[in-house]
């Protein structure tokens, strides 16, 4: 069949045009998604061979561990650390002298990335604040500005004591070398990932309750980045892998 010239005219319109590339692109996507099957990358040292020593002012106080069989599944990794930190710097009577630290780690991110909204409203608490923050981490050398998220929660009742518990969380991802300040923002560098033999994704989550009353978001904010300072280069340096194993490709 021979194509007169309004034919061929109908085939360089931008709308035709635009659909070949499209199918070409998915076509394409679909033949490499075939080929590409995420393997799980470990970590390059087990959070429970984190050196305490290099942790500076700050001290183990408490290792806490999930036994309940139902949650730690709901979790969905046996690589966490969720420790409290005591800052022997700090005076005996603040607000931020200890802290929880809640690190998960997911070698083959087959799941959306939790985040602490959704554990703590589903305990009883409710979001009173949320923002989104900036950790401007400076220590020895060690440079850091990262995007992150800030929620306050309060309790729904009022405790044995008729007491209302606040307390604030703030929270980021790494994601295969790359840091994401939110759950969205993870998603989509997971998704940038896609075609990667390896990816990971971990989540460092920083609790201000051990305290009776809660510290400001200013001194939150703070509190976190002077412990920020001394355990990401930790995690940089001994246990998360780093960019170039995150980057190989099929």
């Amino acid at each position: 069949m021979q194509l007169t010239k309004s034919d061929i005219r109908v085939y360089l319109q931008p709308a035709f045009l635009i659909c070949v590339v499209v199918l070409a692109i998915a076509g394409g996507t679909s033949r490499k998604l075939r080929v590409v099957k995420k393997e799980f990358l470990p970590l390059k040292k087990s959070f429970d061979a984190l050196d305490e020593e290099r942790l500076a002012t700050y001290k183990v106080v408490q290792k806490l561990k999930i036994e309940n069989e139902d949650i730690l599944k709901e979790l969905g990794t046996q690589d966490y650390i969720q420790w409290v930190l005591e800052d022997a710097s700090a005076p005996a009577d603040s607000v931020v002298r200890r802290l929880m630290l809640f690190i998960t780690y997911y070698g083959r991110p087959d799941r959306v990335p939790h985040v602490p909204e959704e554990c703590y409203t589903g305990g009883g608490f409710q979001i009173l604040a949320k923002d989104a923050v900036i950790f401007r981490i400076k220590n020895a050398g060690f440079e850091r500005k990262i995007e992150g998220e800030y929620r306050l929660f309060g309790s729904v009742k009022a405790d044995f004591w008729q007491r209302l518990i606040e307390f604030p969380v703030l929270y980021f991802f790494n994601v295969s070398g790359e840091y994401a300040g939110s759950r969205g923002k993870a998603r989509f560098a997971l998704n940038k990932n896609i075609f990667r033999k390896y990816t990971y994704f971990s989540k460092v989550e920083l609790v201000f309750n051990q305290a009776l009353a809660a510290p400001s978001k200013q001194e939150a904010v703070e509190a976190s980045e002077k412990v920020l300072g001394v355990i990401l280069p930790v995690l940089e340096k001994d246990h998360w892998p780093g960019p170039a194993n995150a980057n190989i490709k099929n």
